[in-house]
């Protein structure tokens, strides 16, 4: 069986189309699947049952053995996301093939098992979402769960990782050996500084400097940076108020989070006040396109979901319009002008960020 199909009645059917029904159905099945299976892929990076897992095949038993846990339990979580073409069945036997190993290191370029456990901390929030929906109240980040904190920070590292040194800062032109000389860096809205934390190992004789209206993240950020042993400093100051240094920054950074912001604009305009007459401003944002029909594909889903969740009510909290995180070019670029920047251009695009450059 390989797709649910279901004949609807008589009175159901008229003026519907039954293909297109059930091609809805097939994706409400994996909707609603996907949804127990990120439990599931939390629960075996939490017990070690993927890490038992890349010591090679192995039946339930073997895995439960291996791992510490009850061999019941991991049979029906082993059938579960074999079904779900995470791990790979082989005559009662499990394991992890090439692209699921990938898949599912912590230490890999997508990093599933954190994305699975900020799904978890978003859906946490539904309640207060519906409450907020009911009202048009906002929703702080600081008041979503400490996990969902972590996670966004777990699951965008490795995207910055793999970009921010070696694509991204080069294609800005002579930043990179402003920062090599001692520059001086601000990285506004740095969450707990996974970006930060990476632009100071790089660049060891530059200032840098993380700001976020979050203490929890701060506190956070500056343990990352005691533990990666980098000079990097972080203060709790708003996106529309931080400080600046005499002569101002070589570089401002904002790393998906000019959409949360209550007051965008504002930030842009403080941005623009405290960078050098030669400094630049690099934004990353999510990938988008300036028209909603461009953006209705799988990861304009979980965007859009996200920016459901947390995005539109964080910015609503701080009494904001809200951007939302499918902003797109066109809308950006609109903003970045109209606070007084006049050389605007996408410097690099992935498959989920979009990158800009202004000065």
């Amino acid at each position: 069986m390989t797709a649910l199909r279901v004949t609807p009645g008589r009175r159901l059917l008229e003026g519907m189309d039954s293909e297109l029904f059930n091609e809805l159905l097939d994706r409400a099945v994996t909707d609603v699947g996907a949804c127990a299976s990120t439990g599931l892929i939390a629960v075996g990076e939490r017990t070690g049952l993927f890490a038992a897992l890349r010591q090679g095949p192995a039946t339930p038993a073997e895995l439960a053995r291996r791992s510490g846990t009850a061999e019941r339990y991991v049979r029906e979580w082993a059938c579960a996301l074999a079904a779900g073409g995470y791990l790979t069945h082989d005559g009662g036997s499990y394991t992890l093939n090439p692209e699921q190993r990938v898949l599912l290191d912590p230490d890999g370029p997508v990093n599933l098992p954190a994305a699975a456990e900020l799904g978890l901390a978003i859906m946490r929030d539904t309640d207060r979402l519906e409450r907020a929906f009911r009202t048009g109240e906002g929703i702080g980040w600081g008041e979503h769960d400490e996990a969902l904190h972590a996670g966004v920070a777990a699951f965008y590292r490795p995207g910055y990782a793999q970009h921010l040194v070696d694509r991204w800062l080069p294609a800005l032109d002579g930043v990179a050996d402003r920062l090599r000389a001692g520059g001086s860096v601000a990285d506004i809205g740095c969450g707990h500084g996974a970006a930060t934390v990476l632009i100071a190992e790089a660049f060891p004789a530059a200032t840098v400097t993380g700001f976020d209206a979050h203490p929890a993240s701060v506190a956070a950020a500056t343990a990352a940076a005691a533990k990666a042993g980098v000079r990097a400093g972080f203060e709790v100051a708003p996106a529309a108020g931080f400080p600046a240094p005499a002569g101002g920054y070589d570089l401002v950074t904002t790393f998906d989070a000019l959409h949360d912001l209550g007051d965008p604009l504002g930030a842009a305009r403080r941005v623009r006040e405290t960078l050098r007459a030669d400094g630049t401003w690099l934004i990353v944002e999510p990938r988008a396109g300036d028209r909603v029909e461009d953006n209705l594909h799988p990861l304009g889903r979980l965007f859009y979901g996200a920016s459901t969740y947390l995005c539109v009510p964080h910015a609503i909290s701080e009494g904001g319009a809200a951007l939302g995180a499918q902003a797109g070019p066109a809308r950006l670029t609109e903003l970045l002008t109209e606070a007084g920047f006049t050389d605007v251009r996408v410097v690099d695009t992935t498959q989920t960020n979009l990158v800009l450059s202004a000065r």
